[in-house]
């Protein structure tokens, strides 16, 4: 019997993320308190959120199923940054962007059910921006799109595109590394149905070059 998985997310973009990797899954949102603790590190603060999702995901996975789990943060010089509530705090974030560089950091969480304890793994990213305009912020922000995204910004955007050059992986900064995922599901025998690195970068029209490091455990 073929395991079923799960994702504990209702993040769209997640979902055409995990397709790649041509595994069948399942839905499974959960709702989980998102308060950060105080004096918390924002990579311990995405582990702990991924950890919470999967263990919140358990109650309704199948017998012997798999729950995945993530959660994504933006940092830039140590603060942490949200979704924007309006377009003021949106066009806020994307000046304090704009022209430099800051981190994203993914947490991934795989549990099994009938198991307490997650397997996780967290990808970093250093995001350099360029220095687009401020009639391009406004456009961007009239479309909508900023206020369900951490940072304020999509890096898939086409119309706005606020990054050009970068190093790492791009579909962490979309809300799921790929390889890290895969090599998280080994750990469990379970394997791709198709090429994650080929796939992931033919959606995304991006060469990456860490894949091979990530899935051999050298990155």
């Amino acid at each position: 019997m073929k395991t079923v998985l799960s994702l504990a997310s209702t993040s769209p973009r997640r979902r055409e993320l995990l397709a790649w990797g041509g595994w069948m899954f399942h839905l499974l949102p959960v709702r989980i308190d998102e308060s950060v603790r105080p004096d918390e590190d924002a990579q311990d603060y995405v582990l702990r959120m991924a950890v919470t999702k999967a263990r919140a995901a358990v109650p309704g996975l199948h017998p012997g199923g798999v729950a995945i789990a993530a959660d994504t943060n933006v940092v830039d010089n140590g603060a942490v940054l949200g979704k924007p509530a309006d377009p003021r705090q949106a066009a806020e974030m994307l000046w304090q962007l704009r022209g430099r560089s800051h981190q994203v950091h993914t947490a991934v969480a795989v549990l099994r059910e009938g198991e307490s304890d997650p397997q996780t793994d967290l990808c970093t990213t250093t995001v350099p921006m360029r220095d687009y305009t401020d009639e391009e912020i406004f456009a961007y922000i009239a479309t909508g799109d900023p206020f369900d995204k951490a940072g304020g910004y999509a890096i898939q955007h086409n119309g706005f595109r606020p990054v050009e050059h970068l190093s790492g992986c791009y579909a962490n900064v979309v809300g799921l590394p790929m390889c890290h995922l895969v090599r998280l599901l080994r750990r469990f025998n379970i394997e791709p149905n198709g090429d994650v690195p080929a796939n992931c970068q033919a959606a995304l029209r991006y060469e990456c070059d860490i894949s091979d490091r990530v899935l051999s455990g050298t990155a």
